[in-house]
């Protein structure tokens, strides 16, 4: 089964940066999607940032400029480099995973926490 591993989480100073991974462990083929989503206390989950098979990426404007998403096709890893981190960034940050036919599949989280 496939099963998606985050790290790179942990406590920073505001202005510092953080580098998050996301490793696809399982019988993979192929994968479409991959990005990272976050959630904060009493806050819906959102979108941080997604890059497609093809390398293209989408950012909502609270993190362009200042997070860039990679991934490494032969490795089934997905990165997020965070800089200029600002508390606001403080939240669980999820790994998602998009597998052809087989569908999405989320990881654990991982704690990212800003302070000021």
């Amino acid at each position: 089964q496939v099963r998606l591993v985050e790290s790179g989480g942990g406590l920073v100073q505001a202005g510092g940066s953080l580098r998050l991974s996301c490793v696809a462990s399982g019988s993979i083929r192929r994968i479409n999607v991959m990005g990272w989503y976050r959630q904060a206390p009493g806050k819906q989950r959102e979108l941080v940032a997604t890059v497609t098979s093809a390398g293209f990426t989408n950012y909502p404007d609270s993190v362009k400029g200042r997070f860039t998403i990679s991934r490494d096709n032969a490795q089934n890893t997905v990165y997020l480099q965070m800089n200029s981190l600002k508390p606001e960034d403080t939240a669980v940050y999820y790994c998602k995973v998009d597998i052809s036919i087989w569908g999405n599949y989320w990881g654990q989280g991982t704690q990212v926490t800003v302070s000021s």
